[in-house]
C-alpha cells in the first residue's frame, strides 16, 4: 500500500492515519461491517468503558479480517463512530496501542449506536 500526505494538507496525526492510501491493482479487498465493544464468543459487552469497547472492537475487526487471511497490516481505511466527544483523546491511545497502521480514517461523532450502551463502533476496509 501507499500512503498519501500531500504538504499543503494539515499533517496526519504522529501518523496514525494517512490522507490517502493508494491499493495495488488486484489486490483483494475485504470490507468489515461496524464491529462493537461485544465479545464475537459470548455476546457480552466488554466490561471497563470506552477503553475495554474500543479493544474490542478492534479484536472483532482483527477476527473478520483473520477470518479472510488478512491482517491488522491489511488495513486501508477506517470509519470510527463514537457516541461520546470526550473519548476522542482516548480513541487516539487506544488505536496507536492496537491498530499499528496508518489507514486512511474518517471519526463520525454520533447520537447513538444500536444499543444505547454501545460508545464506539468501528468499521474497516482491507485489501491484501
Amino acid at each position: 500500500m501507499k500512503r498519501h500526505n500531500p504538504v499543503p494538507i494539515l499533517p496526519a496525526y504522529e501518523a496514525v492515519y494517512a490522507h490517502g492510501v493508494e491499493v495495488p491493482a488486484g489486490a483483494r479487498t475485504l470490507y468489515v461491517s461496524g464491529q462493537v465493544g461485544v465479545d464475537h464468543r459470548d455476546g457480552r459487552l466488554a466490561e471497563g468503558g470506552f477503553d475495554a469497547q474500543c479493544a474490542q472492537a478492534i479484536a472483532n475487526v482483527e477476527a473478520v479480517l483473520a477470518s479472510a487471511g488478512m491482517a491488522l497490516a491489511d488495513v486501508v481505511k477506517v470509519t470510527i463512530y463514537l457516541t461520546r466527544r470526550e473519548d476522542i483523546p482516548r480513541l487516539r491511545e487506544v488505536r496507536a496501542e492496537r491498530l499499528a497502521v496508518a489507514p486512511a480514517v474518517t471519526m463520525v461523532l454520533v447520537a447513538g449506536l444500536h444499543a444505547p450502551e454501545w460508545l464506539v463502533e468501528i468499521e474497516a476496509v482491507a485489501a491484501a
